[in-house]
């Protein structure tokens, strides 16, 4: 396969940190994105293989709109994959604490987030022959407590989402838009990647009492991610891909 451009937003995590440098080391150019100028420029440098830093407020329409004409200023034609790692965690004791500045919060970290990039990028994604939009989710989407509530709803929110933009692929690439020109084979996917919590080396450093049950390595994400590039887009779109052990 030849080098794609990939964007990984939500750069600076340690997950982040981890899907760039694997991307990277698959020979593909990569755009690490985040909010902060500082962090994302020493994440970028920790992930290597010449990952570009972006500086990006992903809440904002219009900041997601200048990023894109940043990329284009810097010889890209078009994306190829978007990999969303923006999320957070908001909990509470039950259904009555779950407050208004919490479900924001959240609002904003994992839906607002996700529909501005991928309403900027849809048509390079439909267009490219190996486009890919994914995100993490949560198991707590499927299966939503009450403490959880407002993380779970926004969680699941997402998910819809992104399985509304796997139906805008599998309609623009099937021939049923009513173009007789549309392709008739599926080269875009979006999908979920599922996890239950993740896991890196700093936090196994920290914490070497704690056997971290049910979490996914950061690393595992990466390897996932990777691997959405060199499967076939029919068999991807508008999956939900299990990453929890």
């Amino acid at each position: 396969m030849s080098t794609l451009t990939i964007l990984v937003t939500g750069g600076s995590s340690a997950s982040g940190i981890a899907v760039t440098r694997a991307l990277g080391a698959a020979g593909h150019r990569v755009f690490t994105v985040g909010s902060d100028d500082v962090r994302i420029k020493a994440a970028a440098s920790e992930a290597g293989h010449g990952a570009t830093p972006l500086l990006c407020n992903l809440t904002s329409l219009e900041s997601v709109q200048e990023l894109a004409a940043t990329v284009n200023g810097l010889g890209v034609e078009g994306i190829d994959g978007v990999i969303h790692l923006v999320g957070g965690w908001r909990g509470a004791k039950g259904i009555e604490d779950q407050t208004d500045e919490d479900w924001e919060a959240m609002e904003r970290s994992a839906v607002t987030t996700l529909r501005n990039v991928s309403r900027v990028f849809y048509s390079q994604l439909e267009a490219s022959p190996h486009g890919r939009l994914a995100m993490v989710s949560s198991t707590t989407a499927a299966a939503p407590t009450a403490a959880a509530a407002s993380y779970a709803a926004a969680k699941a929110a997402a998910e819809a989402w992104t399985l509304a933009v796997a139906d805008g692929f599998s309609r623009a690439q099937s021939g049923n838009t009513g173009n007789p020109d549309a392709p008739t084979e599926q080269h875009s996917a979006a999908v979920i990647f599922v996890v239950k919590a993740l896991v890196d080396a700093a936090m196994r450093k920290a914490h070497p009492e704690r056997r971290f049950p049910g979490f996914t390595d950061v690393e595992e994400v990466a390897a996932a991610a990777v691997g959405l590039f060199e499967q076939p887009a029919a068999a991807l779109n508008g999956q939900r891909i299990l990453l929890a052990t």
